[in-house]
């Protein structure tokens, strides 16, 4: 590959990457921020509605925050950072099978923004990292060159 065609795949895999957070961020915004409630700062999505509805509701939700790691999957996350992100899903799920106390959980802990946010540092952690080297092709024929120049001055000193 030249540079140029991996110049051109680092931008596609970024271009994708880029794409890949678009869609969480809308993604977390529908199901954890996308409503205010009136008179007070507090931001809630479909995920705490829906789990108003006793457990059948958090199962649900468990099964919509499913499309964040689906997306890590594709992405290429570290299997350390999955996991992390099914605990998160995890706790969202059972701390908002709490009676009560479960639907303010809920809207507090906002498990596909806080898994959003741990792919996208891994994502740009990773797009900062630069692409490995392309063979040095150049520097091996320079040092082909040097070596036959070489070789061929010094056998005639040799010989003679």
């Amino acid at each position: 590959m030249d540079n140029g065609e991996t110049a051109t795949g680092s931008s596609d895999l970024e271009s994708r990457q880029r794409a890949t957070l678009a869609r969480l961020d809308r993604f977390s915004r529908i199901t954890d921020t996308a409503f205010r409630i009136p008179f007070t700062g507090i931001r809630l999505g479909l995920d705490p509605i829906i789990g108003l509805v006793p457990v059948i509701g958090d199962i649900i939700g468990l099964v919509l925050s499913l499309y964040v790691l689906l997306e890590a999957q594709r992405a290429g996350a570290s299997k350390r950072i999955k996991a992390h992100m099914v605990k998160n899903m995890l706790i969202e799920t059972f701390g908002g099978m709490v009676p009560v106390v479960g639907d303010a959980f809920d809207i507090v802990y906002k498990a596909n923004t806080r898994n959003t946010r741990i792919l996208r540092e891994y994502l740009e952690k990773e797009l900062q990292t630069p692409p490995a080297p392309s063979f040095p092709w150049k520097q091996l024929v320079f040092l082909i060159v040097l070596l036959a120049i070489t070789t061929g001055l010094i056998i005639p000193l040799l010989s003679g």
